[in-house]
């Protein structure tokens, strides 16, 4: 498969199951919400050393929020529900308590329920109050720029996590821009997240190591400067290699998603510098979710 000049691999990007939710986050103004977004979302790049997998899903106007500001949808990724409800309350104390201005709310619905406040109410020391609203219950815990208000709860999904494309091009610089074409694309596709910094990972890894230790290890076959020295997937125009990977709420959210980065990536054409389009997966060993690249992208040529 071809599309304009650029070659799209027959192979598939291996995904696995997940734990996700999504959680408002609103301050008196975007600013703020920034700062309490981007510290929650810090050191949440892989669940390989971090815990767990989070980033901005998007800004909320005012009209959108449950308190009437602006505000910030975070999406957060485990691969297990103790570790997802351990990660949220942490996040939540450390980043979204203490930041000026800021509150927070359930950003979605299900019948299984985590804490955002149960726990932290009693921080208040028992000054906290509650509020039953429509059957949600609310908590307003006093600080000293006056309240901290967040909802009790919000829900848990069942989600996906490491959808993924890799772009192969002729110098890094090329990489780079196709990499952040296909962000800024990709990042108007709802329930979705690229967890890495700036959406981009370039030490994309493989199942393993020759290091006992190390259950994943630098995938050499997309390693330029291994060329000589491994079973190479590269050619020898190819000098650098970007992975965006996507974590999302369910399939469909995630195929699109792909699906809208390599299109905008292909609509630049074979002439900046981006010759193929691939994907990683590890022979089905890694998870039972496959993101084939030719249904995807359709029979374009």
């Amino acid at each position: 498969m071809q599309i304009n000049g650029i070659i799209i691999d027959d192979t598939f990007a291996e995904a696995f199951n997940m734990r996700g939710t999504r959680v408002i986050i609103t301050a008196q103004n975007l600013k703020w919400a920034y700062h309490a977004a981007n510290a929650m979302t810090g050191f949440a790049t892989s669940v390989i050393g971090c815990g767990v997998e989070a980033g901005i899903e998007r800004e909320l106007s005012a009209d959108e929020t449950p308190d009437g500001r602006p505000g910030i949808s975070v999406l957060m990724f485990a691969m297990g529900s103790k570790v997802l409800m351990q990660q949220l309350e942490t996040r939540m104390g450390q980043c979204i308590l203490t930041c000026p201005t800021a509150a927070a709310f359930a950003g979605i619905a299900s019948e299984d329920n985590i804490s955002l406040g149960r726990h932290l109410r009693y921080f208040g020391d028992g000054y906290q109050t509650s509020k039953l609203i429509n059957g949600k219950r609310y908590w307003r815990i006093p600080v000293m720029d006056g309240e901290f208000l967040v909802q009790e709860t919000t829900g848990m999904v069942r989600a996906i996590g490491g959808g993924n494309f890799l772009i192969l091009a002729t110098s890094q610089p090329e990489a780079l821009y196709a990499a952040e074409t296909a962000i800024e694309a990709m990042k108007k596709v709802p329930n979705v997240i690229m967890p890495f910094p700036g959406g981009v990972v370039r030490s994309g890894s493989k199942v393993g190591s020759k290091y006992p230790k190390m259950f994943a290890s630098t995938n050499d076959a997309f390693c330029p400067t291994l060329k000589g020295l491994v079973d190479s997937a590269l050619t020898d125009e190819i000098e650098s290699v970007m992975e965006i990977v996507i974590d999302g709420l369910t399939f469909a959210d995630i195929a699109q998603s792909i699906k809208v980065g390599i299109q905008a990536i292909c609509d630049l054409g074979n002439e900046s510098g981006v010759k193929r389009i691939s994907a990683g997966n590890y022979g089905g060993k890694l998870g039972p979710h496959h993101f084939k690249l030719h249904e995807i992208m359709g029979k374009a040529s």
